[in-house]
């Protein structure tokens, strides 16, 4: 393990990893972020859930510095309030990717991210919220769903596991769309090439801190890209198997507060 001084930058995903079920933050895990800002590191919220929807909880966090939303297609400035950087999946695209998929394992229930600060999440009949804290608007039709430019789209099915839903969109979506899966029922599209990795690339270029410094928190399939540009992954116990394959150590649960665990050793 390398040592104290050695990670500069701290990203963690958010559900799942640094929050509790409840989708608070312990005292302790608040302690040890405060301490890792003492020691001059720089601590990154890098989440599938879009700005709007993690812009709370950056609050309570007391982040003002950046964050990575919507699966690595924002860059978030929480101080200023406003995106620094984002990149929409194409509607068009998105529904060509929705028709090839629904070829292959019938319906599906979606939903979308709208791009911008202060975009909406709209569901479609018959989809239902994995977080049922975080807001949404139900809409009549489908094709309501792409009224405005969308940074993703959300899938669920009524049968299908989530990894068997996620394998053959990715075996039938292509160049379309980017696929991948960020939380129990939270199956995405995304645009393609669009990952965590390359959101957190952006914003460790704009603080000027390099990968090798990097120590990266995760939970699911959606976290890999992460894990692979950052030096060092830590995966949650809770962690998808997928996840706990690349990682670099493998911590307590997000219930057990695992991200503190470890950064009380690496920021004594």
């Amino acid at each position: 393990m390398a040592a104290p001084t050695a990670y500069s930058l701290i990203a963690t995903d958010l559900d799942g990893t640094l929050l509790r079920g409840d989708d608070t933050l312990s005292e302790r895990s608040r302690a040890a972020l405060t301490r890792l800002a003492s020691a001059g590191a720089r601590h990154l919220v890098v989440t599938g859930r879009p700005a709007p929807r993690v812009r709370p909880l950056l609050a309570d966090l007391g982040c003002t510095g950046l964050a990575v939303c919507a699966q690595g297609a924002q860059v978030y400035d929480a101080g200023a309030g406003r995106l620094l950087w984002s990149v929409t999946l194409d509607r068009e695209l998105a529904e060509t990717a929705l028709g090839k998929i629904e070829a292959e394992v019938g319906q599906v229930r979606a939903a979308v991210d709208q791009d911008g600060a202060d975009g909406l999440t709209l569901i479609e009949p018959g989809y239902v919220m994995p977080h049922p804290t975080l807001p949404a608007v139900r809409v009549g039709r489908r094709d309501e769903l792409w009224a405005a430019p969308i940074s993703k789209v959300l899938l669920r099915h009524p049968e299908l596991s989530d990894d068997a839903l996620a394998a053959t969109a990715r075996a039938v979506v292509g160049s379309l769309a980017t696929v991948t899966m960020s939380g129990p029922g939270t199956v995405e599209l995304q645009p393609c090439g669009v990952t965590k990795a390359t959101g957190l690339a952006l914003a460790a270029e704009r603080l000027g801190l390099p990968a090798g410094r990097a120590l990266a928190f995760g939970d699911m399939p959606n976290d890999v890209p992460m894990f692979r540009w950052a030096a060092h992954g830590v995966a949650m116990a809770n962690a998808h198997p997928e996840l706990k394959a690349v990682a670099d150590e493998v911590t307590s649960s997000n219930e057990d507060d695992g991200v503190a665990v470890v950064l009380e050793r690496l920021f004594p």
